[in-house]
């Protein structure tokens, strides 16, 4: 099933312009000279169906109820509060899903699933086993204003996971660090919350990659996240054919944004539309465990695909991308004019 929702009147049925999707292009137009081609419905066609494919494997991570407790008010629920540490799960995840299983793994519709797809829908759980838990998210995030029942913007975010990933790393032996990947906040302000422009320093991230392995490599992969401001209360329009070009990029992981107190994670771009995907469905908890490969997993994933103007994107957000090669990757991310 397949469903197109979008806040403006224009829905996609009307473009026959390639989408991105987290770096892959989709192709939507159709040859109408071709005599397969029963019609010219962008939508039914074979790279749209693709696309949806596509959209439809990436990790989905809502509001949940049910959780243990958090905090002294005894939360059992993010409803309201969580959106920004969901959307931040889902990039996360997103880099996890192409460090773990590679850019073009699709979910299977047929079970058993696979250990290592299991294995990354545990990291973020809803409990203090999964490292990557809105537990201990809110932990790792005090000293940037995280706490329940509170919202917070994206760079205390992206910092909050440079703490997180960085204490998982401490407590791994360095065999197992092929299952991490190191971390580098790209910032030109310790308080990114004010804007700058960000400084992509590759001295700094080879010290970190360096530190990440303990001595023992010169690269690793490695996750960019770059909190930036684009705006006062609406994106420049200067910075919206950069934004959407970082789409493009074969590292790119989206984006952590949406409207004003309402995050989304934000996937692709068609025209002047983004793709995004909502976490504010409140749904029941779901305990994965790491031998069920039986589970059933579709709360994690949405068919619905819904989009919003780009131009509507709140100011403040932040970039993800994830780098598994130094030459390839840090060449294209320098390249990008938001970092200039």
């Amino acid at each position: 099933m397949r469903r197109i929702l979008g806040f403006g009147r224009t829905g996609i049925t009307g473009s026959k312009s390639d989408i991105w999707l987290l770096g892959v292009c989709y192709q939507v137009a159709q040859d109408d000279d071709n005599a397969n081609s029963s019609c010219s419905d962008p939508t039914e066609s074979e790279g749209f169906a693709a696309f949806v494919d596509d959209f439809a494997s990436r990790i989905l991570i809502t509001y949940r109820k049910g959780f243990l407790p958090i905090g002294d008010l005894k939360y059992t629920t993010d409803v309201n509060w969580g959106c920004m540490i969901r959307s931040s799960q889902m990039l996360v995840a997103q880099a996890f899903l192409i460090h773990r299983l590679g850019r073009s793994w699709r979910k299977s519709l047929h079970k058993p699933l696979d250990q290592s797809y299991i294995e990354i829908l545990h990291l973020f759980g809803d409990s203090e086993d999964s490292p990557y838990s809105i537990h201990n998210l809110l932990q790792a995030g005090k000293a940037y204003g995280l706490a329940p029942g509170s919202w917070v913007g994206p760079y205390a975010m992206c910092r909050t996971w440079e703490i997180l990933l960085r204490s998982k790393r401490d407590g791994t032996e360095y065999g197992e660090l092929s299952n991490l990947m190191a971390i580098h906040v790209v910032s030109g302000d310790e308080d990114g919350e004010r804007g700058g422009a960000p400084v992509l320093c590759v001295d700094d991230i080879s010290q970190n990659i360096f530190e990440f392995s303990r001595g023992q490599a010169d690269w690793t992969p490695i996750l960019l996240l770059v909190p930036l401001v684009l705006g006062l209360d609406k994106i420049n329009p200067r910075y919206l054919p950069l934004l959407s070009a970082t789409f493009a990029f074969p590292q790119s992981l989206g984006l952590l944004g949406g409207r004003r107190g309402a995050s989304t994670y934000i996937v692709g771009v068609q025209d002047e539309k983004a793709f995004y995907l909502d976490p504010h469905e409140v749904q029941q908890v779901l305990n994965i465990k790491l031998d069920n490969v039986d589970i059933d997993t579709s709360s994690y994933h949405c068919n619905v695909v819904r989009h919003m103007p780009l131009d509507s994107v709140d100011p403040s957000l932040a970039i993800g991308f994830y780098c598994r090669d130094k030459s390839k990757s840090l060449s294209s991310s320098i390249r990008c004019g938001l970092f200039q």
